[in-house]
């Protein structure tokens, strides 16, 4: 399989940073609850000094969503969604070990990370313009059609992995208790961000490995 960015949304958003990680073998039995809240407080203390929206890393985003046509205060990144619930409720929930910890890393950080099962995904994966033809399933099960110019996460059957960039996911593609492989995508766009998402990426393969018996 190939990740990719599609041309014309690289020359729009050239300030990009990305990465990926093909996990395998994945481990639902591991405990990663210290290494949650230790990340979670890294977080929260950056949090004292003011809300998740004066974060450098999270105004990059608002300003791509702006340039994307979407209000920053209705579309927020995932990492954005989730500094702001740790805000408000001291806690991010548990739900799948590697989730846990993607999600513990992407507040630390305040950088968004996309957690894929890699064996829904159908051909190779490429960021792109949707162009109005493509399928999403939400969470609940029902299906959307993404509006044509939206960004989105996509692979060759034309099914709609992530929708509106980082902002949400597909339920399609989710972890769950059967997933074994799984793509992980971390993206930035501020002025550190090649240096901030190599340091993730480090640090993220580092926790990975250390769940590895």
């Amino acid at each position: 399989m190939n990740f990719s960015y599609a041309s014309p949304l690289r020359a729009d958003f050239p300030s990009l940073v990305s990465c990926c990680l093909l996990v395998e073998g994945i481990d639902q039995r591991v405990n990663v609850s210290q290494t949650v809240a230790d990340f979670s407080s890294r977080a929260s203390a950056r949090l004292t000094a003011g809300s998740e929206s004066d974060l450098p890393e999270i105004q990059a985003w608002r300003r791509a969503f702006v340039q994307m046509g979407l209000k920053p205060t209705q579309y927020r990144c995932a990492a954005e969604s989730l500094l702001r619930r740790l805000r408000k409720e001291g806690a991010l929930p548990a739900i799948f070990p590697l989730i846990d910890l993607c999600n513990a890393l992407s507040v630390a950080f305040a950088i968004p990370i996309a957690v894929f099962d890699r064996q829904k995904i159908a051909g190779d994966l490429q960021v792109r313009y949707a162009q109005g033809n493509e399928i999403y399933q939400t969470f609940s099960g029902s299906t959307e059609s993404p509006l044509h110019g939206e960004v989105i996460f996509v692979d060759a059957s034309g099914q709609a992995h992530a929708r509106r960039w980082t902002h949400r996911q597909s339920g399609y593609s989710a972890i769950s208790a059967h997933t074994t492989q799984a793509l992980i995508v971390v993206e930035a766009m501020h002025s550190t961000a090649a240096t901030d998402v190599a340091a993730l990426i480090a640090t993220l393969t580092e926790q990975i490995l250390g769940c590895v018996p």
